[in-house]
């Protein structure tokens, strides 16, 4: 079963900086665009990022443009969102994603769908 794996959520103070990692169990992502969502209490789920098979491109929504940075490392399987200069308003639950393309990520045409983990900031 294909499964996509988030980890490093958890509580951080504004200003302070969180990194979350994304990797897949039981098939290998390096043909597919990752990306990030996040859905927050009572708001709808909303793209964040995503990046191309070979990390070339990389496309940020507006309001953690200078903030949030995306990688991936192939080699490992893995997925990287570094977000710095956290606000109260990040406050989400994360959820990583895979599509075919980065466009298809933009456009929540999703075709995998991690579990999600919860980034708390507090001011």
């Amino acid at each position: 079963q294909v499964q996509l794996e988030e980890s490093g959520g958890g509580l951080a103070q504004a200003g302070g900086s969180l990194r979350l990692s994304c990797a897949p169990s039981g098939r290998t992502f390096s043909t597919y665009a990752l990306g990030w969502f996040r859905q927050a209490p009572g708001k709808e789920r909303e793209f964040v990022a995503a990046i191309s098979i070979n990390g070339g491109t990389t496309k940020l929504a507006d309001s953690v443009k200078g903030r949030f940075t995306l990688s991936r490392d192939n080699a490992k399987n893995t997925a990287f969102l570094q977000m710095n200069s956290l606000k109260p308003e990040d406050t989400a639950i994360y959820y990583c994603v895979a599509a075919a393309v980065t466009t298809l990520v933009q456009n929540g045409r999703i075709e995998y769908w991690g579990q999600g983990t919860q980034v708390t900031v507090s001011s």
